[in-house]
């Protein structure tokens, strides 16, 4: 990381009523039928000055959140936050995410412009394909996944770090306010009792926030360990090696920097060390060196939104998804369903 890179845009820049309508505009974008988005767009001019004035008085208030739970694949808690506090997330977003993202390694993909699932899965394939020397050789991966990511951010962690690249003390205010306004419901970590931690999976703020943080990561597995060969995709990342023993001994070093450095702590059931040969299940495919298939979970997951909605644009978006791997059948079946 470049210590002298730093974030250079003034306060007033990014509370700016020009900004805040542009990222209503971003926000609203799909939006305009929800009872909560039109109620806030019938004053939508005295909501916006009332927001302004409240960020340029440094009289801001965060208004709270509403829980409620999803299964996607797995049981999780959103944290809904009102649409002013939204729209002041899209505003924040706009001026930061073109900054941090050039601080972030290629080969980062969740949440960012331009990479994304299926970019990561094509690469994983390209990295298989060196390490295996064309399956030649063995392709051993190490895979790991963060216990607890979303609720196991720590809140003076992460102001550190923005504050690295940040001069602007009313910019790190706000961002204070921002991180502050929510906190895990119990503490998280064995070893230790920690109160300001986590951030909430509703805001657009915290898919920022959390490559930030990573990024931190991200720079030590490149630069401090000289790994060549890793992808990461939000707490999901992958290292490639013809050496499995190398690769087991990353596994300590990488523990002890996640925890004394982010307060982070491997899933111990979600780390593993496994061949191209057996599979290794990553963003819910299962790689092989020549082909892919879908997780049987993602499969089961899949068919079961299908049956809840057969809409074409809903059946289309599948059918995009299953090109990037080896599922005809499962295609067929869609396709059928499509044009019946």
């Amino acid at each position: 990381m470049n210590e002298k890179v730093k974030f250079e845009k003034d306060y007033n820049k990014v509370i700016s009523l020009d900004n805040l309508l542009e990222a209503w505009k971003e926000f609203s974008r799909g939006k305009k039928q929800k009872k909560d988005v039109q109620i806030f767009q019938m004053n939508l001019m005295d909501n916006i000055f009332s927001l302004h004035n409240d960020l340029l008085n440094h009289t801001y208030k965060y208004g709270g959140y509403q829980a409620f739970n999803i299964s996607d694949p797995k049981p999780r808690n959103i944290h809904k936050a009102t649409v002013r506090d939204r729209l002041l997330h899209h505003a924040i977003y706009r001026k930061l995410y073109p900054f941090f993202d050039k601080t972030f390694i290629a080969d980062s993909y969740s949440c960012r412009l331009d990479k994304g699932t299926h970019k990561s899965i094509n690469r994983f394939r390209k990295f298989a394909y060196i390490i295996s020397k064309n399956n030649a050789k063995t392709c051993w991966i190490l895979k790991c996944d963060i216990k607890k990511f979303f609720a196991s951010i720590d809140h003076k962690i992460l102001l550190g770090i923005l504050a690295r690249y940040i001069p602007n003390k009313k910019i790190l205010w706000l961002l204070g306010e921002v991180i502050s306004s929510f906190t895990s419901p119990r503490p998280l970590l064995e070893k230790e009792r920690r109160i300001n931690v986590g951030l909430p999976l509703g805001n657009l703020t915290s898919q920022l926030f959390v490559n930030i943080y990573m990024n931190e990561f991200d720079q030590f597995i490149k630069h401090k360990l000289k790994v060549k060969y890793y992808i990461r995709y939000a707490d999901d990342f992958v290292i490639f090696s013809e050496n499995k023993e190398w690769l087991k001994d990353l596994i300590p070093e990488i523990k002890r920097f996640l925890y004394e450095r982010l307060k982070l702590e491997l899933h111990p059931d979600k780390l593993f060390i496994e061949t191209l040969y057996s599979g290794v299940d990553f963003l819910g495919w299962v790689n092989f060196f020549d082909h892919r298939i879908l997780r049987t979970t993602t499969k089961r997951r899949m068919m079961k939104r299908i049956k809840e909605n057969s809409a074409p644009k809903t059946l289309d978006s599948y059918l995009g998804l299953l090109k990037h791997g080896n599922a005809e059948k499962l295609q067929s079946r869609i396709i059928r369903k499509r044009f019946i």
